[in-house]
C-alpha cells in the first residue's frame, strides 16, 4: 500500500525502516500517549518484531508515515470482530522532530478514507486518546472526527488513572467531506 500526499507518503513498513523506527519510538513523550503494549524503552529488537508482525498481516493495516525519505511516524487501525465487525480503532504517532507540521492530520484523514475504501463492511472508525493529549484531540477534530464522549477513569498509564476521550467518524461523514462522494 502507498498513499502519496503533498509532503508525505504513507506506505507499508519495510525491513530497512528498523533503525529509524527504533530511534523515533524510543521517546517517552511518544510512549506516554500510546497503549502499554508499545514498549519503553523501544529497542531495535522491538522495531524488528513490530515490522515482522505487520509484514505478516493480511490485510495490512499498520503503515509508516514518511516525510522527505525519513520515517516520521506510524499509523494503523485494528478491525474488530463479532458484533463490532463494522468498527475499527485507529491509532497514530508522529516523531517529535515532525510535530506541528500537520502530518498527523493528513495521515489520519488519508488512512481513515483508505480503511473505508478497503473494507466495505466498515461503518465507523474511532480513537480513544488519553484526555491529557490535547494535540491528539485536535488532530482528530481537524480530520473530521467527532467527540462522542469521555470515558471517566478508564485507563491506567504511567502510574496515573486517566480519562479517555472517544472520537469517531462514520463512513457517511467521510463521504460528505469528499467531493467525489466516496471517502477520500
Amino acid at each position: 500500500m502507498q498513499i502519496t500526499l503533498p509532503g508525505l507518503t504513507i506506505r507499508d513498513w519495510e525491513t530497512g525502516d528498523v533503525a529509524q523506527l527504533a530511534e523515533n519510538a524510543n521517546e517517552r513523550r511518544i510512549w506516554r500517549n500510546l497503549r502499554d503494549r508499545f514498549p519503553h524503552p523501544y529497542r531495535l529488537a522491538d522495531a524488528e518484531s513490530f515490522i515482522a508482525m505487520v509484514q505478516g498481516m493480511e490485510p495490512r493495516t499498520f503503515f509508516a508515515i514518511v516525510v522527505d525519505g525519513k520515517v516520521a511516524g506510524s499509523i494503523g487501525y485494528t478491525m474488530h470482530d463479532d458484533v463490532e465487525r463494522i468498527s475499527a480503532e485507529i491509532g497514530y504517532y508522529v516523531a517529535v522532530p515532525f510535530w506541528g507540521r500537520g502530518i498527523a492530520t493528513a495521515a489520519l484523514t488519508a488512512v481513515t478514507n483508505y480503511a473505508f475504501e478497503t473494507h466495505p463492511i466498515l461503518r465507523r472508525v474511532y480513537a480513544v486518546p488519553f484526555a491529557w493529549s490535547k494535540a491528539s484531540a485536535r488532530v482528530l477534530e481537524k480530520a473530521g472526527y467527532r467527540l462522542e464522549g469521555r470515558m471517566r477513569e478508564s485507563a491506567l498509564k504511567d502510574g496515573e488513572v486517566t480519562d479517555q476521550l472517544l472520537y469517531a467518524i462514520l463512513r457517511s461523514e467521510a463521504e460528505m467531506n469528499s467531493p467525489s462522494g466516496v471517502p477520500r
